[in-house]
């Protein structure tokens, strides 16, 4: 099977989905900033209602596994790797 692009936009889309589960709100509420550091790796901080929620690389993994299974009709449990992309931004690519 040929590998997969999921773009920043829909990564963003994902975790705003995982968060409206666990804060239970609707994804419209949730805003979404992914990150990038050298050091630290890939992050997002995540708004809900005035509060600010860091997400660490293993819980973007978590919400794409929902979005690949929920929303793209895909094995969860596909390889899933974070990239830094110079013209597309932070995407994942999974195998």
């Amino acid at each position: 099977m040929a590998e997969l692009v999921i773009l920043e936009q829909d990564i963003i889309n994902a975790v705003c989905v995982y968060i409206s589960r666990k804060k239970h709100v609707k994804p419209e509420e949730v805003e979404v900033e992914l990150m990038y550091d050298d050091e630290y790796g890939f992050s997002a901080e995540s708004y809900v209602n005035g509060y600010k929620q860091i997400l660490i690389t293993g819980n973007l993994i978590e919400a794409l596994r929902i979005w690949l299974q929920e929303f793209l009709n895909r094995d969860p449990y596909a390889g899933i790797e974070l990239v830094l992309d110079d013209n597309e931004g932070i995407i994942a690519k999974i195998n």
